[in-house]
């Protein structure tokens, strides 16, 4: 059977107004997690000296640059121009999943179109991007964290020169306990066991820029081994959690 993340296709638009070109790679291969990216688009101006970074960017990754000449001064022509795209696209039904590259909340009503008509919705911008752009995709990505992991990844593990986090590293936008809790009580049996999967995808969809770097770590699994008042076990090739209660307080986890 296919992997779905490797048969996604995913239509990956950016808004170069509103995004660094240093942060594509990065971008890109966070992409490559969840699926192909089988169209790459950049939007802006290329006629001016603002984008100039962008060049080498576009060729090293293969993007298509989409030229947009800002005719009025003050009217940001590059966000009409993705948005018509996207819905080109949208009506192709040639793509499974969009990502938007931006922190430009005007793109919130695509991203909400885009989902009322079936399509995943990635979002990934900067820590500044309002919280309406955040909610209405189904998972946001922040820029930092994906540069924090790249200079991370430079390192190798046993190597003591391993950079400090940065101070512009996003703080969590979420409670952890709180979100943890809810959602192992939402997806729970009647034995308060809920597989770690399912917890995983409440959080996605409660909290779309949920994210287990913006804790300190790449992966659900080990941030819940972490949580005192949480107890892990394997079922099979299963990893289950649920809420530890006094009675269960002095076992320890994965009994």
């Amino acid at each position: 059977m296919d992997d779905p993340r490797t048969t996604t296709r995913i239509a990956v638009l950016i808004d170069c107004d509103n995004v660094s070109a240093k942060h594509i790679g990065a971008v890109l291969e966070e992409l490559a997690t969840y699926g192909t990216p089988t169209v790459k688009r950049a939007y802006g101006d290329w006629t001016t000296t603002q984008l100039g970074g962008w060049k080498p960017e576009l060729h090293r990754n293969a993007i298509q640059p989409v030229q947009q000449f800002a005719y009025t001064t003050g009217k940001n022509s590059t966000d009409s121009a993705l948005i018509i795209d996207a819905m080109d696209l949208l009506w192709q039904g040639n793509v499974e999943a969009f990502a938007l590259v931006s922190s430009d909340s005007d793109f919130t009503r695509l991203a909400t179109r885009l989902r009322e008509s079936g399509k995943r919705v990635y979002g990934l911008g900067l820590r500044k991007t309002p919280e309406s752009l955040r909610r209405a995709v189904d998972q946001f990505v922040f820029l930092e964290l994906l540069q924090e992991q790249a200079r991370e990844d430079e390192v190798a593990p046993d190597d003591s020169s391993r950079p400090e986090p940065k101070g512009d590293s996003p703080e969590p936008s979420v409670n952890l306990q709180s979100a943890l809790t809810k959602a192992v009580n939402a997806t729970s049996g009647d034995d308060g066991w809920s597989t770690l999967g399912t917890v995983g995808q409440h959080l996605s969809r409660a909290h779309a820029d949920f994210d287990p770097r913006a804790f300190g770590h790449q992966k659900l699994s080990t941030l819940v081994d972490e949580q005192p008042y949480l107890e892990t076990r394997a079922e099979g090739s299963l990893r289950q959690v649920r809420l530890r209660s006094r009675r269960n307080s002095g076992r320890s986890k994965g009994d």
